[in-house]
């Protein structure tokens, strides 16, 4: 095991546990943190501006001269957060998931997310809202990937647990590949605790990683490409650009996880642990730029530690203004925003076999170690089916003749799971009932049907389109 840069207490491997000082542990926190903000409310500027070519950010000075502020990049794990924070279980439940977003996330979010929030409408909870079959965004979404930073920081030294925490959460939006990028990007951020060596930290993210996943591929061709042009970021930024723009410039070609993780990993192999020129170079990869950035800083942030990015005289005030999410506090800072996660990650700590002790004067985590593994495989829609079908057809069955909610949920499930003719011919009345409260009460969700991208959503909408389900008019 390696040692803490700047750790007074050198960390030590004890077999079945490793001690990490309590200061270091929350300094490496803050860093995070901050990276996260920096990368992502410095890189808004140029979110989806370079697409066809490379960005030119020649220069870049971190700085949040307004404080941060709510952004989707780091304003839902906030909510999350906050409820960690005040009830006994880090996982939440489902049914309160959904409760949150609707107290809390409504405006301001976009592609998977606002799918699974239209899905929470017609009373599904997460995970169900983020299965492919129902939400045709999670296949491709970058939810996984930069709704996840937050779960590698309260998870220090614990991959699995930091994988498995992200899955509960991105879940809510995702599925399939965009959760491989969850656990790759979550078991980074919490070996950064311990490691600093980037291609070693890269090396345990790819652990996390399914086999057959597309993840590994792109990663072992941006490696390749990195050793092959170690001086001209450009010319790898061509070869992602060449094989994984695949969809003609359309969403998924910019939200995609496949352009954008290849970003996160160039920008950190190009960076070389340098803060400043890892967020810039994520800039410069351009699409969806921002989140990009976020996730990058955030491993640079943890190595880095907070106490070293305070040194460096960056112009940033302690504030997180909430401006998106009513309902959640107006006066929060970054401070206290650290200061929640460095209350939830002492849990996470102690519920996973872990405590808290005195060695040689010094306030020590002794933490069960863990090492990097893949927890939870590829899952590919004929993997979900069965699944879906024995746990939904009864829910199905059931609704048909509910309230309008449940009949309207029970109509959208169908037509998802290809059971409309089963439903139309047993029970053809209620069937055409609820088709018709899908069609007139819930017509937020029918227009989202049309307005997605991607395979997956070209399927649904054909079923959709079979059933007289019509897209939005064009001047709505």
């Amino acid at each position: 095991m390696v040692c803490l840069l700047g750790c007074a207490v050198v960390p030590r491997d004890k077999g079945n546990f490793i001690d990490l000082p309590v200061e270091v542990v929350e300094d490496k926190i803050r860093g995070g943190l901050l990276g996260q903000l920096l990368g992502n409310l410095n890189g808004l500027p140029y979110e989806m501006k370079f697409i066809d070519e490379p960005g030119n950010v020649e220069s870049y000075t971190p700085s949040l001269p307004q404080g941060a502020r709510t952004d989707d990049d780091s304003d839902i794990e906030w909510v999350y957060v906050l409820e960690m924070q005040g009830g006994r279980d880090c996982f939440i439940a489902p049914k309160r998931i959904s409760e949150l977003w609707r107290a809390h996330i409504n405006e301001k979010i976009w592609c998977a997310n606002r799918y699974a929030r239209h899905l929470m409408e017609l009373g599904l909870d997460p995970p169900l809202t983020g299965r492919e079959m129902l939400n045709p965004w999670a296949e491709f979404n970058i939810s996984g990937q930069f709704l996840c930073e937050t779960f590698g920081l309260v998870a220090p030294a614990m991959p699995q647990t930091a994988a498995r925490l992200g899955l509960h959460y991105t879940h809510v939006a995702i599925d399939g590949e965009p959760a491989q990028t969850t656990q790759l990007f979550t078991a980074m951020i919490s070996v950064a605790f311990v490691e600093s060596d980037i291609e070693k930290i890269l090396d345990a993210g790819l652990r996390a990683v399914d086999p057959k996943s597309k993840i590994r591929r792109i990663i072992n061709d941006v490696r390749r490409w990195w050793e092959q042009n170690p001086d001209d970021w450009r010319r790898t930024r061509k070869f992602i650009k060449d094989k994984y723009s695949r969809y003609n410039g359309e969403v998924r070609d910019r939200n995609g996880y496949e352009l954008n993780t290849a970003s996160v990993i160039c920008a950190l192999l190009y960076g070389g642990g340098d803060f400043v020129e890892t967020n810039r170079l994520a800039f410069n990869f351009g699409w969806d730029a921002d989140c990009n950035a976020a996730t990058a800083a955030t491993i640079i942030g943890v190595i880095k530690g907070g106490k070293w990015m305070d040194g460096q005289g960056w112009n940033i005030v302690d504030r997180y203004a909430n401006n998106r999410r009513p309902g959640m506090p107006t006066d929060e800072t970054i401070t206290r925003f650290g200061d929640r996660l460095c209350e939830v990650a002492k849990r996470v700590v102690i519920a996973n076999g872990g405590e808290e002790i005195g060695v040689e004067g010094v306030r020590v985590y002794r933490i069960v170690l863990q090492r990097p593994r893949n927890v939870e495989r590829l899952m590919l829609p004929e993997d979900r089916l069965p699944e879906l079908k024995k746990q939904l057809m009864p829910l199905v069955e059931k609704g048909l003749t509910g309230d309008d909610r449940e009949r309207a949920c029970s109509a959208y499930l169908a037509i998802c799971l290809d059971e409309v003719e089963h439903f139309r011919n047993q029970k053809p009345q209620a069937w055409n009932r609820a088709l018709e409260i899908l069609k007139l009460r819930y017509r937020k969700i029918v227009n989202h049907v049309f307005k997605a991208h991607g395979p997956v959503a070209e399927r649904l909408q054909a079923k959709a389109t079979a059933v007289g389900l019509k897209p939005p008019e064009k001047n709505r």
